[in-house]
């Protein structure tokens, strides 16, 4: 251990080191068992880890459990027009994927139902911003693609594209979720592929998945070979450290990736180091975003593609602006104007709708959410969105045409209807 790590450590609240919490914190086999084995809520993919499975997961409004099944290709099951070659694709987290409601209830259908024709739905809880990049490319180069692309951005999405492995950052939720629906039921966060900074060269890099087979998943069992895989995952440490779940961090190597991404922050005084590592993070998985965005525009642009951005991080962003305080992602927003993208932001509709109600901000919590949006919040999403995705389409929607044999004329777009 160097000075400054020691320096670091010694500041900290007494706790487990980074090999500690790893070695205490590995998957126990039966999770990998039932993961792989086993109906569960997803299921292994090579590339970004896991898709989403079958299971019905108890998580739905009023105590209910959520019916959360997929097709074949991965995508979420949909009714409307399901047979039907499909012009939008929908890419993200769990709020694109609609966790915590069925199948049915997903704002993607609730779209499909008002604009009659399908919208597919490859989201999925839990990914990053380059997982859901990664998606895109595994759907768009396939039977399954799409002329136009919704890319949605979550939360801490733009953390998650940082990490080789997000397993380690919700242990705790994953061992509730084993006593509440079953061990590896819920089972997901495994090695991805990923991005990261080289601190040589201050260059984003592209890592292919550790984990390339199911049968090498039992590796996550393994202490020794997780502390192998995870050392050096900066990305982690910074997370695990800002939480106050470990009490050691390489101060050199965050001075290095300050000084790469031009991030002025104090990494000296061990009063405020904790702010400063969660300060240097937001910004390093900033550029980790702004890269993925550069990309899929570049995918969009020589295939042909429209490009739609969703942004809403209700629980960061959302709150922030509620209060009237500065927004955190305010770099990401500016880097979408500037580059001109076509952007819809849920957070921005939230706020003026909020202003309607005499309510506190937490009771206006309670009108769309249950954790994540509730089967009114879809809906209300759905249909915040309709007007920009009714613009954007090109034909219209049949819905939306003023024609008078528009209840037999799909032609151009959903042919032999």
């Amino acid at each position: 251990m160097s000075l400054l790590q020691f320096v670091a450590s010694a500041q900290q609240t007494p706790g487990l080191s980074y090999k500690e919490y790893i070695r205490k914190n590995v998957a126990a086999k039966k999770e990998v068992d039932v993961f792989l084995n086993e109906l569960s809520w997803a299921k292994f993919d090579a590339v970004t880890g896991y898709k989403l499975g079958n299971y019905m997961p108890h998580d739905g409004i009023d105590n209910s459990s959520s019916i959360s099944t997929s097709q074949p290709n991965g995508a979420r099951t949909s009714f409307l027009y399901a047979n039907k070659k499909s012009r939008i694709n929908a890419y993200g987290n769990s709020f694109t994927q609609c966790h915590q409601v069925s199948d049915g209830e997903t704002w993607e259908e609730y779209l499909a139902a008002n604009l009659g024709e399908p919208i597919r739905n490859f989201g999925m809880g839990g990914f990053g911003a380059y997982q859901a990049y990664s998606r895109m490319m595994q759907a768009e180069q396939t039977s399954d693609s799409s002329e136009y692309m919704i890319y949605y951005i979550w939360g801490d999405d733009h953390v998650r594209s940082l990490l080789r492995c997000r397993y380690m950052l919700i242990r705790e939720w994953t061992k509730t979720q084993d006593k509440q629906e079953g061990v590896g039921k819920m089972f997901h966060g495994n090695f991805w592929a990923n991005v990261e900074m080289n601190l040589s060269t201050g260059k984003l890099e592209e890592k292919n998945n550790l984990i390339a087979s199911k049968q090498e998943l039992y590796k996550m069992t393994d202490p020794d070979w997780m502390n192998a895989a995870l050392d050096g995952d900066l990305a982690l440490q910074m997370s695990l450290y800002k939480n106050g779940m470990i009490n050691d961090i390489d101060v050199v190597k965050l001075k290095r990736l300050a000084t790469f991404l031009n991030c002025k922050v104090d990494l000296n005084n061990p009063h405020i180091l904790k702010n400063s590592i969660a300060e240097l993070l937001d910004k390093y998985s900033f550029a980790a975003t702004e890269y993925i965005l550069n990309k899929i525009k570049t995918f969009a642009s020589l295939h042909n593609k429209k490009l739609m951005v969703v942004l809403f991080d209700p629980y960061r962003v959302m709150n922030e602006l509620l209060q009237n305080k500065p927004r955190y992602d305010q770099q990401i927003v500016d880097f979408l104007k500037k580059n001109q993208f076509n952007v819809f932001d849920m957070n921005l509709v939230h706020v003026e709708d909020f202003k309607i109600y005499k309510l506190s901000i937490a009771e206006y919590y309670k009108k769309y959410f249950i954790g994540h949006y509730n089967p009114a919040g879809n809906h209300f999403f759905a249909f915040s969105i309709k007007p920009h995705i009714v613009d954007w389409l090109n034909p219209k929607p049949i819905t939306y045409q003023n024609t008078f044999d528009q209840m037999i004329n799909f032609k151009g777009y959903l042919e032999n209807y």
